[in-house]
């Protein structure tokens, strides 16, 4: 309300300014008279958006300081003030930020001249009820605004004051809440000690002796206390309130009680109150914490069950962390605290629950961030981890806030980690258990359960630690590493202290679940380890790590082949045993894995490094899962280490002679293969690693091994189905497994319908068997009836029906749990393809110059083929989208191809012609791209080859070699033999012109022509013949759009002689004037678009016979052109009107101009013209504005006719003309419709003079600007010229009912003349 009474004043002293009033230039609103920039400032501020207002005020300021005007300062001030009590809330902040800036660059301003005007202008006590709001909110803006500008501190005066408005203002709590208060305790805890004690404390004794009454006071006690020892002392506290110390047990009760309300105040801002921590604070300094902790949070506080309090009690922990002693840290980590804490986590785990579980690590990890001493950090830890919930500690294995523990801290961590596991102390822990856990446990296995939980989080954590721990050292990493391997797959028989795992015994012996859980860490350790960073800060880490090599020591040592000699060296020891022995082959199978890794290291060609490398890791890999999989893992490890001496011999790079052996490769292909299936990621990852060092060797057989996996009819194969079954017999949780529960849903329904169909079928068998067996028993009775049968016949009768239908149930189950099985076979299959699809994805990679490329284009397109026309569920797609991503960016787009395709020219032609007609064939034009696609592919290929018969051009000068270069490669065929392919692509092209649903585009041969110009000759010839040989309107449109963009492209002269150039385009002008001689009078939808087409083509055409004056007769074309101008279609349509009189331009005709008829005004018109502004005309006039439409009426058309429709006036005009509609003549060209150039049409009917229509027209005119408020935009648009005769074509669309509503009107406002 202030800010709009604001507004209405300033435009009142404005008004007055433009009479020539207002007030003297002393006088502060005279700055007005200076301009309307000034002004902006102040709106500029009370606008919404925080940078407008930032940057008003920057520039207020700037031009304060620039102009030192005094009045201009002080109408600024005026309006700052009056605007802090403005009604927006973002005006009011933006005022006071402002009057602060001005109070801080100006400070001769006294601040008790501004706060009088403060009062004065929101006067609380003068001011009406309803504008009591504004007037609190302008009071304490004012005082912020004061404390904001940084003087109030130095002037004690004002000081005084605005401390006494604050303390007035707490009364408006309904407005402005507790701003007062805490605006109060900002200004008291910036004020020196001195001022403080002099000018302060006697205006806020008050406040401080009734310190427990609300939490605000309490909060400006605390604040006092810490900021001026010196003034509250234990005696004067004891004057004000009857107690030296604030934390005591008289006071708990009441602190309890000002905790939980501010607790309850603060709830939505979900941060601790200040008062709390400021109570914690002082209650440090006092020495009363124990008491605090024990009487108020845990005796007082938790006893309130509501959420606000419980969430304070926590921040209260996290917060207090960093502020206490061992002892203290001690009583708090197992107090009732950390308890309720931990319930709070374990109760809240649905996601509609409010979760502190991620704010209480935000609190430790800024704890361990800014604390030194690593012993406070492990008690932190360990506290933490000893808050457990039936053995598992709440805290996240996951949790990352280890990072910033010391490394003597961290290591100390582990070590208690470690002997945790072996002897699970859970009397150390504060364990817990929910309402639901202490209903449904078991006592005669909680305590093996809780140890089992335990040890499952510590090995968890203990694994975690390699990947978070920032201080980590090499010895840290391998020492979890070996503690996790040697409890993942051997036992100690007996404490040993040559083995460091060995050197204490587990108090309870681990269980085959514990081994299986850690043996599952372990491998997600390994994982960890091959992607691991070198550690340490030496020469050789620094410059492996500037390599980006992963998963090697400092001295360049694989992390697992550490693991391998630990594990042989826990082989080789009589005191520890494995869990599962190795029998005397699986041993000699270990000795060689290792003997094989060895003779690698010994190889130094650094040229192998790679592949020596990715043959260690696999080799590595796979002995580590012979004690996992010691039966499967046996026969595996026996190839590889065969395929690992072939491909590493002499005589591998030689070329076999037998085929009926397969190759090194193939057999590494095919273990690959097989472990990609496996639900090891490591495997998966070290699998890729090794193709890619081996993908130089790879032979087509090998390939074609891969290939076959997208095959559908090798899916029937045993091999094939062998890796997929045997995945699916799992019994641990793969991720292949988790897509299968995601697609279960999706599949379901697929599988309803046959179930129906083959239950009917099963209860038409199921129901003669039953028959059967009730006439068997009627049989048994002879001729009585069922009601006579005795006990022994119904029993066995009864029991033979049960017989039946237990026999029935279990035929319905086998057949689910075969659709089942199929069902989850089918996923896995989708789920394997898409891993063998990153091996495709590195073979074009990584050897896209190999030519063993052109193998996989076909099986791809297949695959997408078989994708589109299968299944739409996601997994199908993501195959689909994942195929695609492959075959556009790692096969067609990619810059390097097979550079030696000699050899290989008949099988890369017959390819391309594959392509096309498959193209040509399919019915789905996404899959047509692809295929077409990758015929472009192949003409790149076969281009970019450099066995030519053209020498390769010398260049004379260095400005003409780069010329002759480009075109020697636009004229260089290559092997590419133009005129097969041309003859491929003809074909195509014939089709896309002539068939009916050709899956072809226009898009797909563009491509071709803009990047191979060279095929543009042989296939221009097809174009111009098809603009008119296309049997359809759209075909003859596309014919002509691809014809212009091929004659655009400026290499298409390199391949044309200038003879064939000129009778090209005479060709072309031929073929589009014989097309534009088939159009119809009326044209129709689908010849629009032809038109279009044509007469761009045709100004292309005209335009380089122009410009290049060539020797072509134009006078059919313009015979043509002439008559299309009859055509009332072309002129109705803006485009084609525009695209015709561009192509009349190059035959020198220019399109009429729509002049407007120039003659003397009539006596009438002059005598409209002479009448004076702001009076009604008397047409307008009620008694004459029926005689008004009858002048307008007659003359038109004759005495006693109405007006022709080109000269009725604004009143009897179609409804849907007045509305815009319908034309009329054209709202941007009024005359199109009616008149040309000031001529009547022929057939036009009566028209008048000339004289009579301008005197019509000026008075219409006249009309428009007298009467321009009146009338709608429609009317205003239909009476700037008369209204056009209607075409035929808008005639038929009007629909009858509307035509009735126009002639009812026209007949009430056409009056005869008598």
């Amino acid at each position: 309300m202030a800010v709009m009474g604001e507004m209405e004043q300033t435009e009142q002293m404005e008004q007055m300014e433009q009479r020539g009033g207002g007030a003297a230039v002393s006088d502060p609103r005279g700055v007005l008279r200076q301009g309307r920039a000034f002004l902006d400032f102040f709106w500029d501020i009370a606008k919404p958006e925080q940078e407008v207002r930032l940057a008003a005020t920057e520039s207020l300021l700037r031009h304060l300081r620039e102009g030192k005007k005094d009045d201009e300062l002080k109408y600024t001030l005026k309006r700052l003030v009056e605007g802090l009590g403005a009604t927006r809330e973002a005006a009011r902040p933006g005022f006071s930020l402002a009057l602060a800036q001005v109070l801080q660059a100006f400070e001769e301003i006294p601040l008790c001249s501004i706060l009088e005007q403060i009062k004065e202008k929101h006067n609380l006590e003068k001011v009406k009820k309803k504008l009591v709001r504004n007037a609190a909110f302008g009071n304490f803006f004012g005082v912020m605004a004061l404390f904001q500008s940084g003087r109030l501190v130095k002037d004690r005066k004002a000081l005084l004051e605005s401390i006494q408005l604050l303390q007035q203002l707490t009364n408006y709590q309904t407005h402005l809440r507790d701003l007062p208060r805490k605006t109060l305790i900002d200004i008291t805890s910036e004020v020196p000690e001195t001022v403080f004690e002099e000018v302060l404390f006697d205006v806020l004794q008050g406040d401080l002796s009734s310190a427990f009454t609300s939490p605000e006071n309490l909060h400006l006690l605390l604040v006092g206390m810490q900021k001026f020892p010196g003034v509250l002392k234990p005696k004067k506290l004891k004057k004000l309130f009857g107690s030296p110390t604030v934390v005591n047990k008289e006071n708990t009760s009441r602190l309890v009680e000002l905790l939980k309300s501010a607790a309850k105040s603060e709830k939505e801002d979900k941060k601790l109150p200040s008062v709390a921590f400021d109570l914690l604070q002082v209650a440090l300094k006092e020495g009363a914490f124990e008491l605090f902790w024990n009487e108020v949070v845990e005796n007082g506080l938790l006893k309130e069950k509501s959420g606000p309090v419980s969430y304070m009690c926590y921040r209260l922990l996290g917060s207090a962390l960093p502020l206490l002693s061992m002892e203290q840290l001690q009583v708090v980590l197992k107090g009732k605290v950390m308890l309720h804490y931990g319930e709070h986590v374990v109760a809240t785990q649905s996601p509609q629950g409010f979760k502190f579980a991620a704010e209480m690590e935000g609190y430790i990890d800024t704890f361990l961030s800014g604390c030194d001493d690593p012993e406070r950090q492990l008690a932190v830890m360990m506290g933490f981890s000893t808050l457990t919930n039936q053995g598992k500690p709440v805290l996240l294995s996951t949790s990352k806030v280890v990072r910033h523990l010391q490394a003597v801290a961290l290591k100390k961590y582990i070590c208690w980690l470690k002997d945790m596991f072996l002897r699970p102390d859970l009397d150390c822990c504060l364990d817990f258990s929910s309402n639901r856990q202490k209903q449904n446990r078991e006592n005669a296995d909680i305590a093996q359960q809780k140890m089992a939980r335990l040890r499952r989080w510590i090995m968890h954590r203990l694994v975690n630690i390699t990947e978070s721990a920032t201080r980590k050292e090499e010895s840290l990493v391998m020492d979890i590493a070996r503690f996790c391997f040697f409890h993942a797959f051997f036992v100690a028989k007996k404490k040993n202290s040559q083995i460091a795992e060995a050197s204490v015994l587990p108090s309870e012996p681990l269980n085959e679940r514990d081994h299986t859980e850690t043996e599952n860490y372990f491998f997600g350790l390994l994982q960890t380890l091959n992607t691991l960073p070198v550690l340490g800060d030496s020469a050789e880490a620094v410059a492996l790590r500037e390599k980006h090599v992963h998963g090697v020591t400092a001295d360049g040592k694989l992390w697992i082949f550490l693991l391998v000699e630990y594990a042989n060296k826990l082989l080789s020891s009589e005191h520890v045993k494995a869990v599962k022995p190795f029998t005397k082959e699986q041993r000699d199978i270990w000795e060689r894995t290792l003997q094989s890794v060895k003779n690698l290291q010994k190889k130094g060609n650094k040229s192998d490094s790679a592949k020596v490398g990715a043959f260690q890791q696999l080799l590595l890999s796979m002995a580590i899962h012979l004690f996992k999989n010691q039966t499967e893992t046996v026969d595996v490890l026996s190839d590889l280490l065969n395929c690992t001496e072939r491909a590493f011999s002499k005589d591998a790079k030689k070329k076999k002679t037998d085929n009926s052996e397969p190759g090194w490769v193939e057999v590494m292909v095919e273990i690959l293969l097989s472990l990609l299936a496996q639900p090891s990621l490591l495997l998966r990852r070290i699998s890729k690693s090794v193709f890619v060092s081996i993908c130089p060797n790879l032979t087509k057989r090998g390939l074609q091994l891969i290939l076959d996996v997208f095959d559908p009819n090798q899916e029937e194969n045993e091999e094939s189905a062998v890796v997929v079954m045997e995945e699916s017999n799992k019994k641990t949780k793969s991720a292949q497994d988790m897509d299968e529960e995601g697609s279960e849903d999706s599949s379901d329904e697929d599988n309803t319908d046959s179930e129906d169909e083959e239950t009917e079928e099963v209860d038409d068998n199921f129901r003669n068997q039953l028959m059967k067996v009730l006439q068997a028993g009627n049989t048994e009775e002879g001729d009585k009836s069922d009601e006579e049968l005795d006990d022994d016949a119904m029993m066995a009768l009864d029991k033979n029906i049960s017989a039946l239908f237990a026999e029935q149930q279990k035929r319905i189950q086998a057949k689910k749990d075969e659709k089942d099985r199929m069902r989850k076979e089918k996923i896995l299959r989708r789920d394997f393809k898409a891993k063998v699809l990153d091996l495709i994805e590195v073979f074009l990679v990584k050897q896209a110059e190999n030519p063993l490329v052109f193998d996989i284009i076909e099986p791809l397109l297949q695959l997408i083929e078989q994708c589109m026309s299968s299944d739409s569920d996601k997994q199908e797609v993501d195959v689909l989208q994942k195929t695609a991503s492959i075959f556009k960016n790692s096969l067609c787009r990619s810059k390097q191809y097979c550079k030696s395709v000699a050899s290989l020219q008949e099988d890369l032609h017959a390819l391309v012609q594959r392509l096309v007609k498959r193209a040509c064939k399919h019915t789905d034009s996404a899959v047509a791209l692809y295929y077409f696609s990758a015929s472009l592919y192949l003409l790149k290929v076969l281009k970019g080859n450099t066995s030519s018969t053209l020498p390769p051009p010398e260049p004379e000068n260095q400005s003409d070699s780069r010329a002759k270069q480009v075109r020697h490669q636009l004229l260089n065929p290559g092997c590419l033999d133009v005129e097969k392919v041309a003859v491929i692509y003809q074909q195509a092209l014939t089709k896309f012109l002539s068939k009916r649903n050709s899956p072809l585009t226009f898009s797909m041969f563009h491509d071709l022509f803009k990047r191979f110009p060279i095929m543009c000759k042989p296939l221009v010839d097809t174009l111009v013949e098809f603009i008119t040989a296309a049997a359809r309107q759209h075909q003859q449109a596309m014919a002509c759009l691809l014809l212009h963009r091929v004659l655009l492209l400026h290499e298409l002269k390199f391949f044309i002689a200038e003879e064939e150039w000129e009778e090209l385009i005479t060709r072309s002008i031929s073929q589009v004037t014989k097309c534009l001689k088939t159009l119809g009078k009326p044209i129709m939808k689908a010849e629009k678009e032809k038109i279009v087409k044509s007469l761009e083509l045709l100004n292309f055409l005209l335009k380089t016979v122009k410009g290049q004056k060539l020797n072509v007769k134009l006078t059919g074309v313009e015979k043509v052109l002439l008559s299309l101008q009859e055509l009332e279609d072309i002129g109705n349509s803006p485009r084609l009107d525009s695209l015709y009189w561009n192509v009349m331009r190059w035959l020198n005709h220019t399109k009429p101009k729509k002049e407007k008829a120039a003659s003397k005004p009539t006596q009438g018109a002059e005598l409209l013209k002479k009448k004076r502004k702001g009076f009604l005309p008397e047409s307008k006039k009620r008694k004459n504005r029926k005689k008004g439409v009858q002048e307008n009426g007659v003359g038109a058309g004759g005495e006693g006719e109405p007006a022709a429709p080109e000269e009725q006036p604004l009143g009897t005009q179609n409804p849907k003309h007045q509305k815009g509609l319908l034309p009329a003549g054209s709202k941007k060209h009024p005359n199109k419709g009616g008149k040309e150039n000031g001529v009547a049409k022929a057939g036009g009917g009566n028209l008048p003079t000339a004289s009579e229509g301008d005197a019509v027209a000026d008075k219409k005119k006249k009309r428009k600007r007298k009467n321009r408020k009146r009338k709608g935009a429609a009317g205003n648009e239909a009476e700037q010229a008369p209204a056009a005769k209607k075409t035929k074509g808008s005639v038929v669309q009007e629909t009858q009912q509307k035509q009735d509503k126009a002639k009812k009107k026209k007949k009430v406002k056409q009056a005869p003349v008598l």
